[in-house]
């Protein structure tokens, strides 16, 4: 009578592992050699595999082994007592066999050989495994997993167990002939041929699929151990003395640029190299390696041709330089030094190549200093990727050549610069034939700023705009009230309200005395007193406009009385106020009748009341003009230079020579070819004494801001040492000018003079404050 030996009757019997291990053996077998298995036979070998774990009966080995281990149930098999080490066993042998038949077949092959042999084998060698995996499933879930819980070592589950047994008996006897195969065919590919980079990319998964947690089985981390030991660091040396030796010997034969290219062309094929075939693992290091020997040995040469770069504009060039240096820590630094001291000398030399014209035309100066700018800001967002070590360069050798050139040398004085740019700001917002339109005007106001971050002293600066601006809405001569406007409005936003608050009270009195002009014509004509001449006013309040009071004289008769109806008009609407006349300031337009065409003349008040005197006689003495206007004589003097020159007067001396005893007299036969003629011209002296007038304003203002620095800073800190005092003012003030340090040490003395401050006793480098 025949057995059912079927597997589901098996579950019922007690099994011991022979009896199911000639059906799963040659299942194996069929697994591993055919590489191929067919759904139903998977499904018998892993019904063996539960039937066997699920089995009540133990081996008499199997017991020995785990003497302690309590009984444990499953689940779906209540009581049963889950067995594994024998079957265990039997497929870890079953692997060490298959895999030394296989180390026969590969022992002898070499280069490209070794690795189509142990690529393929080891790729089916993986997908087998995988399925066997499959069919031991309910062994690793169950009494693998018991195992390893329990602290035992040297149990894996099954996929685990095959590659531990590829390590120890193919990897270990292949790894050496298989990495040096690796390593030829890398640098087979560095050498232009075409390879097969899936050969390496097999190697390369085995590597890496090999790094188990032998510590922590169930651990399925990787710990790349053996890809590193075994390849990685094999690579990198064999890496660092390829691009050494190319390096060297590219370097020989071609110039510098081309080796840019070349480094760079070898930094993106190493690149590709991580992406196509080795692990993510090793991209820093053998990018570190690479730049290390491709880039940072060779700084001194990328240093040495920079300057060449930037004299010859090589852009691109300069871009892969910098895209290269950049790579390597700190090797930056050296290009952006380099680059400042560049900057600074084509600054400086684009001053000087302008001559005598920088220090006369301030459009000369500025245009010159901005173009230098223009051109390398360009460079650096350009080739430098406006990588803001290189910005910061860029805006020190700036500040070095626009503050310390030929024309501030020339001049003796720092300021110069600020004078300049102010003045140039006077040619941009003056009524001119040559303004630009509006929307270039405002790109140039922007260009205006740049130069104007740069400036050490804007304290200079805002002294002169304001002086300009003040003139500018004085003499209605503003070209653009919008433009007046956005350029008030990028100061403030550069250096805060204060820097503007000023100007901007110029703009209020402006439009008061608009409507103050309007208000004071309607109380002419309600009083029924007549306009005998056309006159305007402009009331500015003292604090807010840089004037300086002009001297008394006679004035003409014509003028005096409109300036009497004014005063008393002004008193009756703002008691308690007193006006004082700029007549340095005023200007007037005269009709003549005493040549053959009728002239309108433009003149300023002194001016005026010279004319005017040439309607009561015909000649006058010179000492006899200033006893009539009450000029005085060396002023009067100025004023006659300028008339002789126009040639409405007329002396029996030369201009140049001019003195008490000068006859003046009208000169009847004057011509021009305007009819409205402009002959208030500023005078050469007047002009200089206004310039160092506002030098030495600069000075006194500067010394009072310093003092009033040092008493906020010592109100705070009580008690400073000399230097930390110092410094502390430098840093505070450093937005609107650089204080002098012996200009500091004077402040100081003064407030101690004055008892803001006192020196410590026994302590003289250090003070207190006095409340």
């Amino acid at each position: 009578m025949a057995h059912d030996r079927s597997p589901a009757n098996l579950s019922r019997q007690h099994l011991g592992v022979e009896s199911i291990w000639g059906e799963l053996k040659t299942g194996i077998d069929e697994l591993y050699k055919e590489k191929k298995l067919l759904k139903t036979t998977y499904m018998d070998l892993y019904t063996h595999v539960y039937n066997y774990c699920t089995n009540g009966q133990q081996s008499s080995t199997q017991t020995n082994m785990v003497p302690n281990k309590p009984k444990r149930s499953n689940g779906s098999n209540a009581g049963a007592q889950l067995v594994g080490l024998e079957l265990y066993r039997k497929v870890r042998d079953f692997l060490q066999s298959y895999l030394v038949n296989l180390l026969k077949d590969g022992i002898d092959l070499m280069d490209e050989d070794v690795l189509n042999f142990y690529t393929k084998r080891w790729e089916e060698y993986q997908l087998s495994s995988h399925v066997l995996n499959g069919i031991f499933g309910y062994l690793n879930r169950h009494w693998v997993r018991r195992e390893c819980e329990e602290g035992r070592k040297g149990i894996y589950e099954i996929y685990q167990l095959a590659l531990v047994t590829w390590r120890d008996n193919l990897f270990k006897q292949f790894n050496k002939k298989v990495t040096n195969a690796v390593l030829k065919l890398i640098e087979r590919e560095r050498n232009g041929e075409s390879i097969n980079s899936r050969l390496i990319k097999g190697v390369i998964n085995c590597y890496v699929a090999l790094g188990l947690n032998e510590d922590d089985p169930t651990n399925k981390q990787l710990n790349l151990l053996e890809y590193k030991e075994s390849f990685e660091n094999l690579f990198l040396l064999d890496t660092e003395r390829f691009y050494v030796n190319e390096s060297t010997e590219f370097l020989k034969h071609n110039p510098v640029t081309e080796y840019m290219k070349k480094a760079d062309q070898r930094l993106q094929e190493e690149h590709k190299r991580i992406e196509t075939y080795l692990d993510s693992s090793t991209k820093d290091k053998l990018a570190e390696t690479c730049e290390r020997v491709l880039i940072w040995q060779h700084l001194d040469i990328f240093y040495a041709e920079f300057q060449n770069l930037l004299e010859t504009d090589k852009e691109s060039d300069l871009s892969r330089m910098y895209a290269l240096v950049s790579r390597v820590q700190s090797g930056l630094g050296e290009l952006k030094s380099l680059l400042e001291k560049h900057i600074v000398q084509q600054g400086v030399d684009a001053i000087d190549r302008c001559g005598e014209a920088a220090m006369t035309d301030p459009k000369v100066y500025v245009n010159a200093t901005l173009e230098v700018h223009k051109k390398y800001n360009a460079l650096v967002i350009k080739s430098f990727n406006n990588d803001s070590g290189f910005v910061a360069a860029l805006d020190k050798a700036c500040g070095r050549f626009i503050n310390n050139n030929s024309v501030t040398l020339q001049s003796n004085s720092s300021s110069k610069s600020p004078e300049l740019l102010a003045k140039f700001c006077d040619l941009l917002l003056k009524k001119s034939s040559k303004n630009p339109e509006e929307a270039e005007l405002e790109d140039t106001l922007n260009q205006v700023m740049i130069m104007f971050k740069y400036i050490e002293d804007k304290d200079v600066f805002q002294k002169f705009y304001s002086k300009m601006l003040a003139k500018r809405l004085v003499q209605h001569m503003s070209a653009s009230d919008d433009a007046e406007a956005s350029m008030i409005s990028k100061l403030k936003q550069a250096c805060g309200f204060e820097y503007t608050s000023k100007l901007q009270r110029m703009f209020q009195d402006i439009g008061v005395s608009k409507d103050l002009n309007e208000s004071f014509r309607k109380h002419l004509m309600n009083s029924n007193e007549p306009l005998d001449i056309d006159f305007s006013i402009q009331v500015l309040s003292s604090g807010s406009w840089p004037f300086q009071h002009s001297f008394n004289f006679s004035l003409p008769s014509e003028l005096e009385r409109s300036i009497s109806r004014f005063t008393a008009f002004y008193s009756a609407q703002h008691s308690g106020r007193k006006l004082n006349w700029l007549y340095n300031m005023s200007k007037g337009e005269l009709v003549t009748n005493c040549f053959k065409n009728r002239y309108t003349l433009q003149a300023s008040t002194y001016q005026m009341a010279i004319l005017l005197q040439f309607n009561t006689l015909d000649t006058w003495t010179v000492s006899q003009l200033a006893d009539s206007t009450q000029i005085k004589l060396d002023f009067l003097i100025q004023v006659l230079q300028i008339l002789l020159k126009s040639k409405l007067l007329q002396s029996t001396d030369d201009e140049a020579h001019l003195n008490a005893s000068s006859v003046i007299s009208l000169f009847t036969a004057y011509k021009n070819k305007k009819l409205r003629v402009n002959i208030n011209i500023p005078m050469k002296t007047e002009l200089k004494l206004e310039q160092e007038s506002t030098h030495k304003h600069i000075e006194e203002d500067r010394k009072l801001l310093i003092q009033a620095a040092i008493v906020r800073i010592m109100k705070m800190r009580k008690s400073l040492k000399h230097q930390q005092l110092v410094a502390e003012v430098l840093n505070q003030l450093s937005l609107r000018f650089k204080p002098r340090v012996h200009v500091i040490k004077k402040c100081i003395d003064i407030l101690i003079e004055k008892e803001y401050l006192e020196r410590k006793e026994g302590q003289k480098d250090t003070y207190s404050y006095l409340a």
